[in-house]
């Protein structure tokens, strides 16, 4: 089983600009996935305003029984978040690691509008090695 099911890629004002389904048993057709996007958008804003704590940057974990949602959000508010298996390790890392491959790949790119949906082909490549390297690592646990 594929520890990931899903990422997504939320610009700062809650649009999905980047979505990949890796197999999860439930595929969602796309106005579901723009819902879950707003929705993860709304809840992580609410977290941060309802947190006790002063500079909480919202909800980086949401765990249930069937999957658990890993969430980074980088400093200009772009939020990335995976769906996966419960217990998967490691998530944390990976999301910064898309990060990087995001500036890289997507924000280098001289034809790329900020706040737009991500085509970028060396991005998806490079995106595709990474998950794919976190399979293998999780294959040996």
């Amino acid at each position: 089983m594929a520890a990931i099911y899903s990422l997504y890629i939320i610009n700062k004002s809650g649009g999905l600009i980047f979505y990949k389904d890796y197999g999860s048993a439930g595929r969602m057709d796309t106005n579901d996935t723009l819902r879950l996007a707003s929705l993860w958008h709304s809840m992580h804003a609410i977290s941060q305003q309802l947190s006790p704590v002063s500079g909480c940057s919202g909800i980086e974990l949401l765990q249930a029984d069937n999957f658990d949602l890993h969430c980074f959000q980088s400093l200009t508010g772009t939020k990335f978040f995976v769906v996966c298996e419960p217990g998967a390790l490691h998530m944390e890392s990976l999301l910064k690691h898309i990060y990087e491959l995001y500036t890289d790949y997507v924000l280098k790119n001289p034809f790329y509008e900020m706040e737009m949906p991500i085509r970028c082909e060396l991005f998806d490549l490079n995106l595709s090695q990474a998950v794919q390297k976190d399979r293998v690592l999780l294959l040996g646990r």
